[in-house]
C-alpha cells in the first residue's frame, strides 16, 4: 500500500498532504506567526519600533487604519520568539482538530476582532469621558494572545482529551504567567480584550455545537 504523499504542499518539509490540509490553518498561521518573528529580529531596534508603532491596535492607530493594525498585530509579538509560538501551537492545533479549518478560523479572527475593538472601544469611550488621559489612546497593543485565548475555548468545549489538557495547560500560562486577566476590575486593555475574545468564541462554539432543527431548511 502506498504511503501518503510528502512534500506536497510547497515549503512545508516532511508534512504528509493529509496532515497539513486538515490543520491547515493551525500550520499557516503558526508559520506566518514564526515568518514574521524572523523578520521582527533581523530589524533594526529603531525598525522593530517602528513596525510595532504601525501595527499595535491603538485607539488613534483604529481611527486611521484599521484594516492594516488588526492583521499585522495578531503576527506581531514582543520579543519572546519560543513562549508564543509554543502558546499558538498548543492551542491552535487542537482547536483546528475539533472544529476544521474554516470554522476555527472564523472564531479565532472573530474572538481577536471583537476583543480588540471591545477593549479600545472602551479605552476611547473612557478617554472621551475624561476618565483617562489622552496618551492611552496611543498604548501599545500587539500579540497572537486573542486568537490563542479564543482557540483554547474552542478546544476546552469540543476537543479531545489531548487537546483540552494542551489548552488547561496553555490557560494556566496565560492567566498565571501572561497575567491575561490581571487588572480586569480596573476595565484594563489586555485584560478586557482576552475576556472578550474567550466570551466571543464561547458564543460562536454554541452556536456550532446547537442542533439543527428538524423542520428546517
Amino acid at each position: 500500500m502506498r504511503g501518503p504523499r510528502r512534500f506536497g504542499v510547497p515549503g512545508v518539509r516532511g508534512i504528509p498532504d493529509g496532515i497539513f490540509r486538515r490543520y491547515a490553518f493551525a500550520w499557516s498561521y503558526l508559520t506566518g506567526y514564526v515568518i514574521a518573528e524572523i523578520v521582527y529580529a533581523a530589524l533594526s531596534p529603531s525598525a522593530r519600533a517602528a513596525l510595532t508603532g504601525w501595527a499595535t491596535t491603538s485607539v488613534a492607530n483604529l481611527e486611521h487604519e484599521p484594516a492594516g493594525p488588526l492583521i499585522a498585530s495578531a503576527f506581531t509579538g514582543s520579543g519572546d520568539y519560543v513562549a508564543l509560538p509554543l502558546l499558538i501551537a498548543l492551542a491552535v492545533f487542537g482547536a483546528n482538530r475539533a472544529l476544521g479549518n474554516v470554522r476555527t478560523a472564523l472564531i479565532c479572527v472573530a474572538g481577536h476582532v471583537i476583543g480588540t475593538l471591545a477593549s479600545e472601544g472602551m479605552v476611547a469611550y473612557r478617554v472621551d469621558a475624561g476618565q483617562l488621559p489622552v496618551s492611552y489612546r496611543h498604548l501599545q497593543d500587539v500579540g497572537p494572545s486573542y486568537i490563542v485565548m479564543s482557540a483554547i475555548v474552542i478546544a476546552l468545549a469540543c476537543g479531545t482529551r489531548p487537546a483540552r489538557l494542551a489548552a488547561v495547560l496553555d490557560l494556566g500560562i496565560l492567566v498565571f504567567i501572561g497575567d491575561a486577566f490581571g487588572g480586569l476590575s480596573r476595565l484594563d486593555v489586555a485584560a478586557v480584550g482576552h475576556l472578550t475574545a474567550a466570551l466571543t468564541a464561547l458564543a460562536c462554539v454554541t452556536r456550532c455545537a446547537r442542533p439543527r432543527s428538524r423542520s428546517g431548511r
